[in-house]
């Protein structure tokens, strides 16, 4: 049995000889080896990747969820834990404990948006990740969500439980965006971005009427340009922000160790 261990590591091609490991398998190797440097280096909570796996685990048998509550013991696992393992790599100008929950409902909005999106591709799967509560709220049900794609007809019913599922996700969005404050000046950027084009995935959805079992919902290319380089813009001059008070608190530091203690 390997001992997997955090930090580099030579004499890989020995290693993989004496262990029979393959190109694609060793490969595998350094990334867990990675991730477990990460996780060591920015003390991420070992339970948070079980339950991330728990999460995966229940996408091979599991392919509906009754209720709000049986949904979001899913996406905690897969959705809320990337928030709170991103946090301490991220960085925070708060206590991370303040910015956790933040953190945390932006991956699960994120997540509920790709459910919304995806509506009519998970069902294909055999899966439908919208919770059967709110669907049935609405008189829709597993069967009238297969007619409805396989034949291409739309239902008043389908459009109100979609709304609804829109509205739900947008209430996790404006849980989440207090956070983005929180985070370091440097990182704000990268992730206002992905708030504002995930946030954009449901404009696109209400756009198009909720044509999500007919058609993909996507943020046109001008707005993700226009995006992306609003970001860069504001990455680049946090950036020299950041490097310009590291100069000046090194000069200061600088100018009183020179001039010594005072008496």
């Amino acid at each position: 049995m390997l001992r997997i261990q955090s930090g580099k590591e030579s004499g890989s091609d020995s290693v993989r000889r004496s262990a029979g490991l393959s190109a694609r398998a060793l490969h595998r190797l350094q990334e867990v080896r990675a991730v477990a440097d990460t996780a060591g280096r920015y003390g991420i909570d070992h339970a948070l990747f079980a339950d991330f796996l728990s999460s995966m685990r229940a996408d091979l048998t599991v392919t509906h969820y009754p209720t709000f509550a049986d949904l979001q013991g899913y996406v905690h696992g897969s959705a809320a834990v990337i928030g709170l393992q991103m946090l301490p790599v991220l960085g925070t100008v708060t206590a991370r404990e303040q910015a956790a929950p933040h953190a945390a409902a932006l991956g699960v909005a994120f997540q509920l948006t790709n459910f919304l999106r995806d509506v009519g591709e998970d069902l294909d799967r055999g899966r439908v990740y919208l919770p059967g509560d709110l669907l049935a709220a609405h008189g829709v049900d597993r069967p009238l969500l297969e007619w409805s794609r396989r034949t291409g007809r739309r239902d008043c019913r389908i459009r109100a439980a979609l709304m609804a599922a829109e509205a739900m996700t947008r209430r996790v969005y404006r849980t989440a965006e207090p956070g983005i404050i929180m985070l370091d000046p440097r990182v704000r950027p990268c992730t206002r971005a992905a708030f504002t084009l995930y946030g954009g995935i449901l404009d696109a959805i209400a756009e198009q009427d909720y044509s999500v079992l007919h058609r993909r919902a996507v943020v046109s290319r001008r707005r993700r340009a226009a995006t992306a380089a609003a970001g860069v813009l504001r990455v680049a001059g946090a950036r020299l922000r950041a490097r310009t008070e590291d100069r000046v608190a090194r000069a200061g530091a600088s100018a009183v160790e020179r001039k010594g203690p005072v008496r």
